[in-house]
């Protein structure tokens, strides 16, 4: 009986040796070896919600500071393109929002795009919402200065945001395509210390 069980005991302690140091290995070699893996509850697998990111397009440009470039994000998050919800965001190069600005996928789509406006399907205006994700940060929409010197002050934007940015020959204006389709200007006002709307 003793002979059967100290090879027995033998070969459990070297199969639990062997388990020991593969996990060692393995730990030593992962790169988040601290984190427990969580598996995604089966019920929430692949499933398409209000928050899904659909697309992001986004670009750097001078905006709140001429020596640093600022982050500018635009992402579609929505169960379907056509009507989902498009995510404006403008993060400072130190990591600060100066803007976020949420507009429906349809103020994206530019009526040029669309042979007949009338007659267009769901895929057609699919495909304009994705070209004008494409066409949001054309190098064309950014203008310095922002306000023009020979410029008079919109009845709609308050005045001492227009009047600080007018100040500033060296702000940068970003033209974009507001809720209500209309375009908007939005520039950085250093002596309010943020982002403002100046013409819409």
């Amino acid at each position: 009986m003793k002979k059967i069980l100290l090879p027995t005991a033998g070969a459990l302690f070297l199969l639990q040796l062997a388990s020991c140091i593969n996990t060692e290995r393995e730990v030593g070699t992962s790169k988040n070896a601290d984190r427990v893996f969580t598996p995604v509850p089966e019920g929430n697998r692949g499933r398409v919600s209000e928050r899904t990111v659909l697309r992001t397009v986004n670009t750097a440009h001078a905006f709140s500071n001429p020596r640093t470039k600022d982050n500018f994000v635009l992402q579609l998050r929505g169960p379907k393109i056509a009507n989902a919800q498009a995510y404006f965001m403008i993060i400072s190069s130190t990591g600060d929002t100066l803007r976020k600005e949420i507009i429906p996928a349809s103020a994206l789509i530019n009526e040029r795009d669309l042979d007949d406006p009338q007659a267009a399907t769901v895929r057609d205006k699919e495909i304009a919402i994705l070209q004008g994700m494409n066409a949001f940060f054309k190098e064309d929409r950014f203008v310095q200065p922002a306000v023009p010197r020979a410029a008079t002050q919109p009845e709609n934007v308050d005045a001492q945001s227009w009047s600080s940015v007018k100040e500033d020959a060296r702000a940068v204006g970003f033209d974009y395509p507001a809720a209500d389709g209309r375009e908007r200007r939005v520039a950085y006002s250093k002596k309010l210390g943020r982002a403002v709307v100046i013409a819409e």
